[in-house]
């Protein structure tokens, strides 16, 4: 079936209010020229996305509420660890040099509604069928990986912030817990989780709707090549690169999936 029974404007609605949420946070960011709120708008707005889409339907199905929590569970967890790093940080390094100027304070704004719309878009497409889910092992799949995922990115996140909190560990770099196994286990989690919602929504997408596979394929995109490990490893080239001991951390340890360490030296 190409044309599945599904109502279209939740593309538009959603659209209309991820562009709306960057609105409000940017001229409140921009007008106190602060860090504070730019991260946790990200996980807000998947939030509210989500809870909004689910409420404008007029009767939703079983399924697309445990995919509305799943999100929001998802959303709560990383905006919280957001707003403790930088409540404790104060400042965030990457907008330096970009908080200061307005139309390229604006223009990350922009690309951050974008990223919603096209991340949360398998989510809108699912949440906009009129007709039921598909119910197989799919569905079950997706939630063991999503579930993997956020477990993952938790711990991950959790061994990073407190490594960071600990003054003993100034100047050093994280290559314990998970951090032994992969340098960026946060960004697997988080890639993981997304890939999951995928997979379970998959089996109720029809025809055109398989543009949601853009969603997880975006996100991926961007840690991967844009800013997400491109940005931390320069980060960390700059700060450690000349240490001979971070030299063979890197060289030994897998850059994005966990893998036991490849032995020093071989």
């Amino acid at each position: 079936m190409f044309f599945p029974a599904f109502d279209s404007y939740n593309l538009l609605t959603a659209a209309v209010l991820a562009a709306g949420i960057q609105v409000v946070f940017f001229f409140f960011a921009s007008l106190f020229k602060t860090d504070k709120v730019t991260d946790l708008s990200y996980s807000l707005s998947f939030i509210l996305l989500a809870v909004l889409l689910l409420a404008g339907r007029r009767g939703a199905y079983p399924l697309q509420i445990v995919v509305t929590l799943m999100i929001v569970v998802w959303g709560l967890r990383l905006g919280s660890y957001l707003l403790v790093r930088i409540i404790k940080m104060k400042r965030d390094a990457r907008f330096d040099g970009i908080r200061e100027n307005l139309s390229k304070f604006a223009a990350f704004w922009f690309f951050q509604a974008i990223t919603v719309w096209v991340v949360m878009l398998p989510a809108i497409l699912f949440l906009g069928l009129r007709s039921a889910p598909v119910m197989n092992p799919a569905v079950w799949i997706g939630v063991f990986i999503w579930l993997a995922g956020l477990i993952v990115e938790s711990a991950a996140d959790i061994q990073k912030y407190r490594f960071r909190t600990d003054a003993a560990n100034r100047g050093r770099w994280i290559e314990h817990g998970l951090w032994r196994w992969s340098r960026h286990p946060n960004f697997f989690g988080e890639i993981l989780c997304w890939a999951g919602l995928f997979v379970l929504i998959a089996p109720s997408l029809a025809g055109w709707m398989w543009v949601g596979l853009a969603g997880p394929l975006f996100i991926t995109m961007i840690l991967l090549f844009f800013s997400g490990i491109p940005t931390v490893e320069k980060r960390s080239e700059a700060s450690y690169g000349a240490n001979p001991d971070y030299r063979r951390y890197k060289e030994s340890t897998s850059l994005l999936i966990p893998l036991p360490p490849r032995r020093r030296g071989a």
